[in-house]
């Protein structure tokens, strides 16, 4: 997913004006009052410990996989500017999933052919016939968009394109002589192949997006591929084009069942408004995606299921060739927003990823859903601890005081009784008065976050106008909050990753303390404040 569809078309004007052909990044000398702003968006506005990259542009995650004990990253990437432009393939590597390191960009595009959204697999059997050494090759399939074709208005912009590598994925060679693999059949948005071996019937299998639906390939080799069928037509959520799918086999936790899931973003049309992940739960026979029954009549009544309600997961996909032994599926989204991506108020840089997660399938009766939380190695930065068996309060009551945690790395834990009839409010504030809110309303069952007071805001109509919400099935007598806390975000995972909400923020100071109000009163148990020890 990297096309200038997300762009309003004045401002895809503009950037079209002023990107011209790629080339190298080179540093451009600034004035003092320039390298000002930029100290001072470092201190301010760069994460503390979700990844970054050192200049220019990013959005979606692509082509992740693990090999050799390191977890590889690829992304949409603009080295050049703070906004989309021709798109690379920028490389970060990580031994933990929590701690970065950016690397050289891996894979460049030629002129006016764009490097779009893709995936990457491990051929551990040399399916593809790539591999020269000892190593399994690594291929990676993505979308090249032809620019050329796109401002001749024509509708084969998108075709799917592989490269290899034979170092484990820091150098690339585009298979040109084979490219492309998947020719466009005559759909204006067709991008973003995500691949993975489907051990059950022996194939590789690629979903795609197409416009308005998901297509399904079948391949023995990376190179040949067959399509299968399609789903999602009229399914679903469909307030915008669908891009950036995932489609794999799954554990049901706890038990040896198992469930395909497919994750289809889609921009506009999210939970909250702009882009979205929205997820299917069913079974596949090797060609067709089917729903599972309860979750067909779960889709039509509540219209889409959602993998995070808030304004700033987009574009996630999972890793490639995570061990069998280790029988995790991890997932990372891009920590923005198509609404306001290009306007945040940052210029050296631009966005950020969510942090490592894990997905789960949980089952409660009858019901599959799709569960995510922060992958468990976050655990090992974990410094500084304050627990707390049980606290209350009348109205108001204090959970971090100033001073006493750093709550720009900070992850709580915390379970809320006692719910009543009434609205929980928890707030993240600075010595300004700026404010991120967010809780239980419990007499209408919703969670909710406020960000319209939380700093700068004027940079987008979109922002902050809005309250974002995520529907509760019924009152709560009870609730578990787990929150991570990063410089300019919030995640925050409710009833173990049932319902998930991301969103960033702009302080003009630090947050530096939380409350928690209610007229009917508060009462928190197994509350556990970590400092997060991460830079």
């Amino acid at each position: 997913m990297t096309s200038k569809k997300h762009l309003p078309l004045a401002l895809y004007s503009a950037v079209l004006l002023s990107i011209g052909a790629c080339k190298p990044y080179t540093a451009v000398a600034q004035t003092t009052a320039v390298s000002t702003s930029v100290a001072t968006e470092e201190k301010m506005y760069r994460p503390n410990f979700h990844f970054t990259p050192k200049n220019g542009w990013m959005n979606d995650p692509n082509g992740m996989f693990y090999a050799d004990g390191v977890y590889h990253l690829y992304y949409q990437h603009y080295p050049e500017k703070s906004v989309w432009g021709p798109m690379h393939w920028g490389h970060a590597i990580s031994k933990d999933l929590i701690k970065w390191e950016e690397q050289p960009i891996a894979i460049y595009p030629d002129k006016d052919k764009y490097i779009f959204s893709g995936s990457a697999v491990v051929d551990t059997h040399n399916t593809s016939g790539l591999g020269t050494g000892k190593k399994a090759p690594i291929v990676a399939i993505y979308t090249l968009h032809d620019m050329t074709k796109e401002k001749e208005g024509k509708i084969d912009v998108e075709q799917q394109d592989i490269a290899f590598s034979n170092d484990n994925g820091f150098t690339w060679q585009k298979f040109e002589e084979g490219n492309p693999v998947i020719k466009n059949p005559g759909i204006r948005d067709f991008r973003d192949p995500k691949v993975n071996w489907d051990e059950t019937h022996k194939q590789w299998i690629m979903s795609l997006a197409a416009q308005d639906r998901t297509q399904f390939y079948a391949s023995k080799d990376l190179k040949n591929w067959k399509y299968l069928s399609e789903f999602g037509k009229n399914i679903g959520a469909h307030g915008g084009v669908w891009e950036c799918p995932d489609f794999f086999e799954i554990k049901v936790k706890g038990s040896n069942e198992t469930k395909w899931v497919l994750i289809q973003n889609l921009n506009p049309g999210g939970a909250n408004g702009g882009s979205g992940t929205q997820y299917f739960i069913g079974d596949f026979d090797g060609t067709t995606f089917t729903l599972e029954s309860n979750f067909a009549k779960k889709i039509e009544t509540e219209k889409a299921a959602w993998l995070d309600y808030g304004k700033d997961n987009y574009a996630g996909v999972t890793w490639n060739n995570v061990p069998a032994a280790d029988g995790r599926r991890l997932f990372i989204g891009w920590m923005s927003n198509w609404d306001y991506a290009q306007q945040v108020p940052t210029q050296s840089w631009r966005s950020a990823t969510t942090i490592a997660r894990e997905l789960q399938v949980i089952k409660k009766g009858n019901n599959y859903t799709l569960i995510n939380n922060p992958v468990k190695e976050i655990n090992k930065y974990i410094g500084k601890t304050i627990k707390v068996k049980s606290l209350k309060g009348k109205e108001k009551l204090a959970i971090v005081e100033t001073g006493k945690i750093d709550l720009t790395k900070a992850m709580l834990h915390f379970n809320i009784k006692n719910l009543k009839q009434d609205t929980y409010t928890f707030t993240l504030s600075n010595t300004n008065g700026e404010a991120v809110t967010f809780g239980i309303n419990n007499s209408d069952h919703y969670l909710f976050l406020d960000r319209s007071k939380s700093g700068k805001i004027d940079f987008s109509e979109k922002f902050a106008s809005t309250i974002t919400k995520a529907a509760l099935d019924e009152s709560q007598k009870e609730g578990v909050f787990k929150i991570i806390l990063d410089k300019t975000s919030i995640e925050i995972f409710y009833n173990n990753g049932e319902k998930v909400i991301t969103e960033i923020f702009f302080p003009n100071q630090p947050y530096t303390s939380l409350s928690v109000s209610s007229n009917s009163g508060v009462e928190l148990s197994n509350l556990e404040i970590n400092q997060l020890n991460i830079n």
